[in-house]
C-alpha cells in the first residue's frame, strides 16, 4: 500500500464524513445513467444519516480510505450468505479526484483481505449495466454472474452482480 494510504474501519461518529463523500461522489458517478430524480431519490434512501446507522446496525463494515489525513473514498462489505462463504462489497466509492490514482485498488484489496479473514471464499458486487466501473472491476478479477434488476422505491437499479473467488 502506497505511503499516503491509510485503511479504517468507520464508526457511527464517521457517518458525517461516509456522508459528505458519498455526496461528492454520487452525482459523478451517476449522472450520465440516471435522472436526477432517481439520483436524489437513491441518495435519500441510501445514504441519510438514519440509512448509514441501519446499515452499520445490520452488520455492514464500513472501511474509510485516508490519503495523508484525509478521507478520499469509502467501501463497506456483509456477508450475503454465510454457509457458502459469500461476502458482499455493498459500496465503493472514491472522490473523483482521486480516481485512477490506484486508491480504488487498495481499497478493493482490502475489503477482499478483510473478508477472507473473516472465511470468505466469494465476494460479489453490483454494478450498474452501464457503469464504467465494470472495467475496473474486471481488471481486477472480477467477472459477471449474472444481471438483476432491483426495485427502489419508483425506480430499478439495472445491475451486473460480478465476482470473485478469493
Amino acid at each position: 500500500m502506497p505511503n499516503s494510504y491509510h485503511i479504517r474501519q468507520a464508526t457511527a461518529t464517521d457517518i458525517p464524513v461516509l456522508m459528505q463523500l458519498a455526496g461528492a461522489t454520487w452525482g459523478p458517478t451517476y449522472r450520465r445513467i440516471l435522472s436526477e430524480e432517481q439520483l436524489d431519490y437513491m441518495f435519500e434512501v441510501i445514504y441519510s444519516r438514519e440509512a448509514l446507522e441501519e446499515q452499520m446496525r445490520q452488520g455492514q463494515t464500513f472501511l474509510l480510505l485516508e490519503n495523508e489525513g484525509v478521507p478520499v473514498g469509502f467501501a463497506s462489505f456483509s456477508v450475503k450468505d454465510e454457509q457458502a462463504a459469500l461476502y458482499k462489497l455493498n459500496k465503493i466509492y472514491l472522490l473523483p479526484q482521486e480516481q485512477g490514482k490506484g486508491g480504488g485498488k487498495v481499497l478493493l484489496e482490502a475489503v477482499e483481505e478483510r473478508v477472507k479473514k473473516l472465511g470468505a471464499k466469494l465476494l460479489d458486487l453490483n454494478v450498474n449495466r452501464h457503469n464504467p466501473a465494470k472495467g475496473f472491476y474486471e481488471r481486477c478479477g472480477y467477472q459477471v454472474h449474472l444481471q438483476e434488476d432491483i426495485p427502489i422505491g419508483p425506480y430499478w437499479m439495472n445491475d451486473f452482480v460480478m465476482r470473485k473467488a478469493l
